[in-house]
């Protein structure tokens, strides 16, 4: 291919990204494969991916597999150079038992799933205001489960202590339990007996604890103002607080633009019912795909709603006479509290670009 030749043509990419290599594929718009190689997964290895790309001709669209994971990088240096990125899923199980598996295979089928338009979809944004609450929020969800762990294992520890002090701590509300087991004051000397040894890890899982709920206060101080300044009438939603609208925000990301539509962001939380008809017979059955912890926060906002909200409870006891079950209910309610929330979560876009 002459270098005049290459600069007509109309070409896309695909990469299939690891932890220290992304190995790169290139192909024209009819499927033929022009070219692979493996470049370094760091800022000089993406500049050069992209020059490598280039040189086959005019580059339309890169599909990449794990842009929010490996292929960060890469795709926002794509995004700063105005090339089109797509996120490809992995091959199925079936193409890779015909096809073989190795990273030059896998890029390739992410440049024709990309071609295609098939299995794709838009990336999130790593750039902005949302990025930072995401990571805030990985480690304030870390800390609230190890606390939830440190507590667990207090409590069965408490089970096997010896009677004494067993029957000292075994009535106490979880807030006193913590503060008297960090008040213990053990006999280091006298590790060996078993009383001892109770009394040194339960003091020990409980100044964890302490530590725990320190450092998710600070992060809640930190999250608090951020979530209400990305979207204060989020925020202020019924049943939605600075949790839950943090969760439904990292969920829908920065560019809200890629949700084409109310359903699509049903559909990415998990709330939008699956067709499973078959001849005569039409019905729905549950999505147990999408962002689970979107789901999640969907169910503590119906659960609040249930319990405070008069329409919410109205409408639960007409449906109640209808036929439908609690569950059922629940399911209707997260599909409809999905509507009006990604209405405020899009409105509050079309303001600020205003």
């Amino acid at each position: 291919m002459t270098h005049e030749e290459a600069a007509i043509i109309d070409i896309a990419g695909g990469v299939d990204t690891h932890q220290d290599t992304h190995t790169a594929a290139v192909i024209d718009m009819v499927g033929r494969v022009l070219g692979t190689r493996q470049f370094p997964a760091n800022p000089a290895g993406y500049a050069e991916l992209l020059a490598w790309m280039r040189t086959f001709g005019r580059l339309l669209q890169v599909g990449i597999e794990g842009t929010g994971a490996y292929g960060a990088g890469l795709a926002r240096l794509l995004r700063d150079e105005r090339v089109e990125v797509i996120e490809v899923d992995r091959p199925d199980r079936k193409a890779r038992r015909f096809q073989g598996k190795s990273d030059p295979i896998d890029a390739i089928a992410a440049a024709k799933s990309a071609l295609a338009g098939e299995r794709t979809g838009t990336p999130k944004r790593r750039d902005g205001r949302i990025e930072a609450l995401r990571n805030l929020r990985v480690a304030r969800r870390s800390a609230v489960d190890q606390r939830a762990d440190t507590q667990r294992q207090i409590k069965a520890l408490i089970v096997t202590a010896p009677d004494e002090l067993r029957e000292r701590l075994r009535g106490l509300a979880a807030r006193q339990l913590i503060t008297t087991c960090a008040n213990l004051r053990p006999d280091r000397d006298d590790a060996a007996s078993p009383a001892t040894a109770a009394k040194i890890a339960l003091r020990s899982l409980a100044r964890r604890h302490q530590q725990l709920s320190a450092e998710i206060t600070d992060l809640d101080q930190l999250l608090e103002p951020l979530v209400a300044a990305i979207n204060p009438d989020l925020v202020a939603a019924n049943g939605v607080g600075t949790d839950v609208a943090g969760q439904l925000l990292v969920t829908a990301g920065d560019n809200h633009d890629r949700l084409t539509s109310e359903a699509a962001f049903a559909m990415l939380c998990g709330a939008a019912p699956v067709p499973a008809s078959s001849g005569r017979t039409t019905r729905h059955r549950l999505n147990r795909g999408g962002d689970r912890q979107a789901n999640a926060a969907l169910y503590r906002v119906v659960l609040c709603r249930l319990r405070w909200d008069p329409r919410t409870r109205a409408y639960a006891e007409r449906r109640t006479k209808d036929g439908l079950s609690k569950k059922e209910i629940i399911r209707c309610l997260k599909r409809y509290i999905v509507r009006e929330l990604y209405r405020i979560i899009t409105q509050n876009d079309l303001e600020l670009a205003a």
